[in-house]
């Protein structure tokens, strides 16, 4: 059995020097990298107008990921549904089960994947988006019933997400860093994604207050948290350092307004950091998980502690492909996963 179990959280990052075509194409070869390793799960996350990921339409990267694969499941980390209809997305992800049985998730997450301009021209009739927690639950009720062919009510009768039939449905998932989608989860009777490298400073009450709300549903007969969190291995502790820099003089830049593509570690170790940057970059640290082997194995136990599960989401980045496979190849023997049997 595996010490944890483990999936892949990929948001399609964009590095420095090469294009949104390439990152995707690094999506689909490490998709089929993470099933030769063991990895139960490989979701793709939804992002829009912006230079750093190169993912705004999940479901089309999950049909090719899941054509290109054999048995690990993928799904959406996660569709962003303020976006969407209940009905639109659950004829998309009925399709997908169609195509591949027992394999599709579906992941949804409250936030708009976007800045607030990326949102308006998402929005249908460019109309003002809408986070209103009441209208969200309500798109979640009828996203169940569709994807499960239970047929929502409508002023006539009720309509039927296509394809119809005898289609396992998707597994879905709430993601969230806070209380709010906790307790939708928690209501829906839904499995819970805690966005830890987003939300870690209240995660284990937030984690908690699911578990404890949690209402049995025809999905799941308890709660089921995975943690979403961001873990970076390498050889050693100085090299993972060295590649964890990329991410930080990103996410600098991204708090300056500044949308830019993964820049490479040489440039991200000369930056003169000023004492604010400095204190931002520590408090980014803490959210992330990043070391040689032993390190990460003992923080990786740290986190199940806290948490209580054994299930993780895992986002790595990194400048340079082949250091963000390694990871996960580490990884994989840290938690000592099964690889997959050829078929």
């Amino acid at each position: 059995m595996p010490r944890y179990r483990c999936g892949v959280l990929d948001q399609s990052p964009v590095a420095e020097g090469r294009s949104p075509a390439q990152a995707i194409s690094e999506s689909v070869d490490l998709a089929v990298r993470a099933e030769q390793l063991g990895y139960e799960r490989y979701w793709l996350a939804e992002h829009h107008a912006t230079e750093s990921f190169a993912g705004p339409c999940p479901t089309i990267l999950m049909a090719h990921v899941a054509a290109k694969t054999r048995s690990i499941r993928v799904g959406s980390g996660g569709v962003m549904l303020m976006h969407y209809s209940a009905l639109a997305v659950a004829e998309q992800f009925r399709m997908l089960a169609a195509l591949h049985p027992g394999r599709i998730d579906l992941g949804v997450g409250r936030a708009p994947g976007t800045d607030s301009r990326g949102a308006r021209a998402l929005a249908p009739n460019h109309g003002a988006p809408d986070l209103e927690q009441t209208l969200f639950e309500t798109k979640l009720r009828e996203l169940g019933g569709y994807v499960r062919d239970d047929g929502v009510p409508s002023s006539d009768q009720p309509v039927m997400a296509m394809p119809t039939g005898s289609i396992e449905p998707p597994q879905p998932w709430l993601l969230g860093s806070g209380s709010k989608s906790a307790a939708l989860a928690a209501k829906l009777g839904w499995g819970f994604c805690f966005a830890q490298f987003i939300g870690g400073a209240t995660g284990a009450m937030v984690v908690d207050a699911y578990r404890e709300a949690f209402v049995p549903s025809v999905w799941l007969p308890r709660p089921r948290v995975a943690v979403g969190a961001f873990i970076l291995v390498a050889n050693d502790d100085a090299e993972a350092e060295r590649l964890i820099s990329s991410t930080e003089l990103w996410y600098l830049s991204l708090q300056l307004g500044q949308h830019i593509r993964f820049p490479a570690p040489e440039q991200a170790l000369a930056h003169e950091w000023s004492p604010a940057a400095a204190a931002m970059r520590r408090q980014l640290r803490a959210l992330r998980l990043y070391g040689g082997p032993a390190t990460v194995s003992r923080g990786l136990d740290r986190l199940a502690l806290l948490y209580d599960t054994d299930e993780f989401l895992v986002v790595t980045i990194t400048h340079n492909h082949a250091a963000r496979v390694r990871s996960y190849e580490l990884l994989a023997e840290i938690a000592q996963l099964a690889p997959a049997r050829e078929q």
